[in-house]
């Protein structure tokens, strides 16, 4: 049985479990002789969780145990002692035996995959059944013990909120475990990265060169100042020259001046912006915004000027965080209150006047955590620059020039064929950290901020 159909099941035994356990407290309340302290939704609730969750739990654990078991049965198959010693390449066949035996009519290239094909099939088939036959019976021993629970003075309701409680509280930590996964694996790279580059040639190094790596001093070509640099150029000043005034202008007019009849249309399309895919953005600016940013450079003297400019990736950028500063500006600005605006205009100040000395000032520290916000947007974006922006590492003040970030070397390290344990490829991971832990700054310096403007008007 595979895993959908798996599932299925246990959800209709948790249906089942439901029905009966809510009708078997209905019994208990017929005629209103005994008071039912519960619903009797709530106690097919606790039925139907006692019927499900541990049987999808198994499923969970099964599915990630099952692979190895059925390694190890094939490992143990005659046919087996052909394999390989070395271990990439006895995974290869093996991995080609599992490609064999679930697609129907597949052939192998090695004959000895194709040996073992047979075998993997039925031990994939033998291990499937068994946690089949697993999970179903956890599903029926679950409802026995729950129904065993059903009657008049049973607490049913405490305990699915409880149960509740407890699922809202895995799924909270599943995000918090996700993120202390990526920072512990960025960190376990980065470190055999440092015991081979120093730290101080990485970060404070000017010469970004991975394509000719001298093996005696791997540092003298791994410098990442020029990449920092140009995700700084392209992501916190090209492209916040175009947010910041289109985003804080665009609110300003939404939340001041609009009429409700335009606000209601024209926020939900400038909205719209943060929807559209990054890819989609990427190539707008390769295949329309560089060519104009080359031709505008040449009709200013730059006879050489490269289509992929520093100019061509940062304004594309600004264009698609528009929406991000706009949006906190705008409950910014929404949230300073009425008497302030109120008070100034009474006093026979114009709207202009009001908006620039009062709402603007008081709504700073929101305006100034989503910037920090779109910020961090900005130097994490990939497609766009990866589209638009060069490989050449340079630092320079002149936004005609070609110009990387860390996120695209990370992508161009990674998608080469050096050997994954090589400085080159090491080195994705040292940027892919220094990138995560600048992002988690400006995030924890944007989200203190707000915290205290919030607590202002409180």
């Amino acid at each position: 049985m595979n895993a959908f159909a798996l599932l299925f099941l246990v959800a209709g035994l948790g249906l089942i479990g439901w029905l009966t356990a809510r009708a078997r407290a209905n019994r208990f309340d017929r005629g209103g002789a005994r008071r039912l302290h519960s619903l009797p939704g709530q106690h097919g609730m606790y039925v139907a969780m006692w019927t499900v969750l541990p049987a999808l739990l198994f499923v969970a654990v099964w599915s990630a145990v099952s692979p190895g078991l059925v390694k190890e049965a094939v490992l143990q198959h005659p046919a087996a002692a052909q394999l390989p010693q070395f271990d990439f390449e006895r995974d290869a066949l093996l991995a080609e035996a599992r490609r064999v035996a679930n697609e129907d009519g597949a052939a192998a290239f090695d004959p000895v995959a194709q040996q073992l094909a047979a075998p993997t099939r039925d031990a994939q088939a033998r291990y499937r059944w068994m946690g089949t036959a697993a999970a179903i019976l956890l599903a029926f021993a679950g409802a026995a013990f729950a129904l065993t629970r059903v009657r008049a003075s049973f607490k049913a309701r405490s305990r699915v909120e409880r149960g509740t409680m407890l699922l809202l509280l895995v799924a909270s930590l599943i995000a918090i475990l996700t993120t202390l996964g990526i920072f512990l694996s960025l960190l376990w790279e980065s470190l055999r990265f440092f015991q081979q580059v120093p730290i101080t040639d990485f970060l404070f190094g000017t010469h970004w060169s991975p394509q000719v790596i001298d093996a005696g001093d791997p540092g003298k070509s791994l410098g990442a100042v020029p990449l920092f640099w140009g995700t700084f150029f392209i992501g916190a000043i090209i492209a916040m020259i175009v947010a910041i005034p289109f985003g804080l202008m665009s609110a300003i007019y939404l939340t001041q001046y609009a009429a409700p009849s335009v606000r209601k249309w024209m926020k939900p399309i400038l909205e719209m912006l943060a929807g559209v895919p990054t890819v989609v953005y990427g190539y707008f600016a390769a295949l329309t915004v560089a060519p104009a940013v080359r031709d505008l450079a040449v009709s200013l003297g730059y006879t050489y000027a490269s289509s992929e400019s520093a100019l061509a990736a940062g304004l594309v950028m600004g264009v698609m965080i528009i929406p991000f500063v706009s949006s906190m500006a705008d409950d910014s600005i929404a949230a300073v209150p009425t008497a302030m605006r109120d008070g100034s205009l009474a006093m026979g100040a114009t709207t202009s006047e009001t908006i620039s000395r009062v709402l603007i000032p008081a709504a700073l520290p929101g305006v100034v955590a989503g910037v920090l916000l779109a910020v961090s947007r900005a130097i994490g974006e990939t497609m766009i620059v990866v589209m638009a922006a060069s490989g050449a590492a340079n630092i320079t003040l002149n936004p005609f020039e070609s110009a990387t970030t860390v996120t695209k070397q990370i992508v161009d390290l990674l998608t080469g064929e050096s050997e994954f344990d090589s400085p080159k490829t090491l080195a994705a991971f040292a940027l892919g950290l220094t990138l995560f832990v600048i992002t988690l700054l400006l995030n924890i310096v944007a989200l203190r901020v707000v915290k205290k403007y919030r607590e202002a008007y409180e």
